[in-house]
């Protein structure tokens, strides 16, 4: 689990709830209509932009910014040069003994035992990381539109509310009132675009950078298995995808 986002976004959800008590009665920041306009019609205007399939997706997609394991630079380098001595002493078949966890790297193996071309086995995983980063970059921009539109329906519903207000003036003490629950839709909009949707996205597009580079750096590796090189220099070449700090002593920090 990642406990930044739940942290940040719980502690974010806290403070505000917090404000709210101290200025008054939590019940007079709850309005139904509100709710429906900003929650419900935002949902359904982001829902209008796709399809149902990848608007219904996303609900999965999203607990990637919660629920997300994945390898690191340096346990995937480690895995190839591994491989690599091993290919160089028995040949590739030596390959299909290797445990092997990460899935896009057991394809890339697989095809290598199975006798591929290297040209073959290079685009086949090219287009596989192409096809990857476009449908998580689905997930990121239902969340960057929900964001997008949650304030802006907040506005419509404010605007609502005022509508509804000046059209009563006979009564000076409602309008108060009228004009702190048109506000509402504003504060819901702008709650659920900056509080939800766009930290979800943001840290969905870092899940998306990370999983493009783990990929990028397992085809590397596979291409130079498959040309024979120097485990050595496998591992020399894949080193490029650390910081500075991280390649071995003596480097400085980037």
């Amino acid at each position: 689990m990642d406990l930044a986002t739940l942290i940040g976004m719980l502690g974010g959800i806290g403070f505000i709830v917090m404000a709210m008590i101290l200025g008054g009665d939590l019940s007079m920041f709850v309005d139904v209509p509100s709710v429906l306009i900003v929650f419900c019609g935002s949902l359904f205007v982001v829902m209008s932009q796709f399809t149902l399939g990848q608007f219904f997706g996303a609900g999965k997609v999203a607990g990637k910014a919660f629920m997300f394991k994945i390898d690191t630079p340096e346990e995937l380098i480690e895995k190839v040069v591994e491989m690599a001595d091993a290919a160089r002493k028995g040949g590739f078949l030596a390959l299909e003994e290797a445990e092997i966890v990460n899935p896009f790297m057991q394809k890339g193996v697989d095809m290598l035992v199975d006798g591929h071309d290297i040209d073959v086995v290079r685009e086949t995983l090219a287009k596989d990381i192409s096809m990857t980063t476009e449908r998580h970059e689905f997930g990121v921009s239902i969340f960057k539109g929900l964001g997008d539109v949650a304030p802006a329906m907040g506005m419509i519903g404010t605007l609502i509310g005022l509508v509804a207000m000046l059209s009563n003036m006979d009564d000076p003490k409602a309008i108060g009132p009228a004009m702190a629950v048109a506000l509402l839709t504003t504060l819901y909009g702008a709650f659920l675009a900056n509080v939800i949707c766009l930290p979800i996205a943001a840290k969905l597009s870092n899940r998306l950078n990370e999983e493009k580079l783990n990929q990028s750096l397992i085809l590397d590796g596979i291409v130079g298995i498959a040309d024979g090189q120097n485990p050595r220099v496998i591992e020399g070449i894949l080193k490029n995808y650390l910081a500075a700090s991280k390649r071995g002593a003596g480097a400085e920090e980037e």
